[in-house]
């Protein structure tokens, strides 16, 4: 069952003492790309840093919106070079977080914006964050959709209708372990069933968000891309569909847009 990983924060200093244990373990679960976050500029130019170093790689560039604050115009130049590299697939991690308030709202949606305006201008898809911010971050998206190729609204965790109103906008959803954490995420059991097939994506977010639902339990806390395999069998579980059919369309989803160079093997279950 091939897999992608539309989001690992492989940069983040937890993985720099076995970071090659990591994508070994990675490969052997069966995952066959990873895309590598980009938070910062610096983020983002170590994501690309690590794609050139590994082939079963790409990176995503942007400014997190914790850290929109420290967004001026030289670190947004340097995101918008970035975008030239052909191993940068994804605008982003950008949108807004109205949950913690690092930066000033005013400024997130400035930052959030300009990033929309990059991803038009690139051509190259939205990698998307969204914390209780809906009511200003879908009308913002909304403005700029007809001039973008397409995105993800990465770690989803809200609410049914405004999944919703992301996939009336033609967005894709992607799905962290959040959906295994029986305290916060049961509330997607009930509709992530009604992501299309073409629609979702899968993710760890990686080291953050380990899947509470995994046994025996690490013995770290650490998430990493190697877990990506008890996201889909929660998945599967909740849209009541065969784990080798999410794995086989949410691969397919991933290639497409994020236009990565990988052919996909056949699908097989079908004639099963």
């Amino acid at each position: 069952m091939p897999l992608i990983d539309i989001g690992a924060n492989l940069g983040h200093e937890s993985f720099a003492h076995d970071l090659t244990e990591v994508l070994l373990r990675a490969r052997n679960a069966g995952l066959v790309h990873q895309l590598v976050t980009g938070t910062t500029l610096s983020a983002s130019q170590k994501a690309l840093s690590l794609c050139k170093s590994h082939a079963d790689l790409s990176a995503t560039a942007g400014v997190h919106p914790h850290e929109a604050q420290h967004a001026d115009a030289d670190v947004l130049r340097g995101i918008r070079e970035l975008l030239d590299e052909p191993l940068v697939r994804a605008v982003g991690e950008t949108g807004l977080d109205f949950n913690r308030d690092y930066s000033p709202r005013p400024v997130q949606e400035k930052v959030f914006e300009a990033h929309l305006a990059m991803a038009a201008e690139t051509a190259k898809p939205v990698f998307l964050h969204q914390r209780d911010a809906h009511n200003r971050f879908q009308p913002i998206l909304k403005e700029f959709r007809d001039q973008l190729s397409g995105g993800v609204v990465h770690c989803f965790t809200d609410e049914k209708q405004a999944m919703y109103d992301y996939l009336d906008l033609d967005m894709h959803i992607g799905i962290t372990g959040w959906i295994c954490d029986e305290r916060r995420g049961s509330h997607l059991h009930e509709f992530v069933k009604d992501i299309p097939a073409d629609r979702l994506l899968l993710e760890t977010d990686a080291p953050y968000l380990l899947p509470r639902s995994l046994r025996p339990r690490p013995k770290t806390r650490r998430n990493e891309p190697g877990w990506l395999p008890e996201v889909l069998r929660v998945v599967a579980e909740h849209c009541q569909r065969p784990a080798a059919d999410i794995a086989h369309q949410t691969t397919a989803n991933a290639i497409h847009l994020f236009k990565l160079p990988l052919s996909l093997p056949a699908d097989d279950s079908a004639d099963s």
